[in-house]
């Protein structure tokens, strides 16, 4: 399996505050990769760093490689992102409306992608929207609505659809069903594991819904403090967590038969800059010491392996 994205050493800044620190991920062709953490925890500037979307005085630094682009990502110019967004990598938001044009019919929008990207022809365009709608199970007379005319669901298909326009390498989904009922989150999640199925396309998939990572995601990558804290095969993470706030995660995803009562982790997620020195984690957990002043060490490869002085699963001596 070759990798369709490469990213080494990923840091994002604004002035002198460090909001995301050297993150290494890749994901493969055909490989649909997680990406989860509390809110504030960098995943969201991580996706916006592969985009080039990044506001501008924040800075991305390190190196994103795209498979089948001959550029560093990280730097390029605005008219060369423009290029490589909606053909070789594509997005999904949380919120329909801000990738959709309110004052465009969805058969004009879905033409309007492939055609500036010149992926189809002209004559063949109005077609494959029509296709690409069926695919997303909306009926053809959609084509004619503008987006007010459609249901949330609707609307977050509509998306899906725009994304997958042009056939992208990547897919990358940001907190995509966040806002849909729990049927109509099903039906998105489905179409966009078979979307980039059909295609062999890689997904990252960027979520804090653990449940919706376990029925989309084969690996999944943890990340805290803008850093990668944990990460391997969905099943190995999410049965045998290692990191400390892994296994916080998913306690706090159970309810306890007992109780009735979710378990939370200690505290809040500081604001960004104001993560400690050391282990990121350890102003919050109950098993820090005095050497998680330090920096834990990574243990494992990047596809799995963890950074804990304490790690779960582990015995002291």
């Amino acid at each position: 399996m070759s990798d369709v994205l490469t990213v080494r050493g990923l840091s994002v800044k604004v002035r002198d505050t460090t909001l995301v620190s050297d993150v290494d991920l890749t994901v493969g062709a055909g490989e649909r990769v997680g990406l989860i953490g509390e809110s504030g925890s960098g995943k969201s500037l991580t996706a916006l760093s592969v985009l080039g979307l990044l506001p501008e005085d924040v800075y991305a630094g390190g190196s994103v490689r795209l498979d089948g682009v001959d550029h560093e990502l990280i730097g390029a110019d605005e008219r060369r992102m423009s290029q490589v967004r909606g053909r070789d990598i594509a997005m999904v938001f949380q919120e329909p409306m801000t990738a959709l044009n309110p004052t465009m019919r969805i058969g004009d929008q879905l033409t309007e992608a492939m055609l500036i990207h010149k992926t189809k022809p002209k004559s063949a365009a109005r077609a494959a929207a029509a296709e690409l709608l069926e695919r997303v199970q909306l009926p053809a007379d959609a084509l004619r609505a503008y987006p007010h005319q459609l249901s949330g669901g609707q609307r977050q298909r509509v998306v899906l659809a725009l994304a997958l326009a042009n056939d992208p390498s990547l897919l990358i989904c940001d907190e995509p069903t966040t806002a849909l009922d729990v049927t109509v989150q099903a039906l998105v999640l489905d179409l966009i594991v078979r979307g980039v199925m059909d295609r062999s396309s890689a997904l990252l998939f960027i979520t804090h819904d653990l449940a919706v990572v376990a029925t989309v995601c084969e690996r999944v990558l943890v990340m805290y403090g803008g850093r990668v804290v944990e990460s391997g095969p969905v099943a190995d993470v999410f049965t045998r967590p290692r990191h400390r706030y892994t296994e916080g995660l998913l306690a706090a995803s159970d309810l306890d038969t007992t109780t009735r009562r979710l378990t939370t982790i200690p505290g809040n997620v500081p604001p960004a800059g104001k993560f400690p020195s050391g282990c990121v984690f350890r102003t919050r957990c109950a098993y820090a010491t005095a050497l998680c002043e330090e920096s834990p060490p990574w243990s494992g490869d990047e596809a799995e392996g963890f950074a804990c002085h304490h790690p779960a699963g582990v015995t002291d001596a």
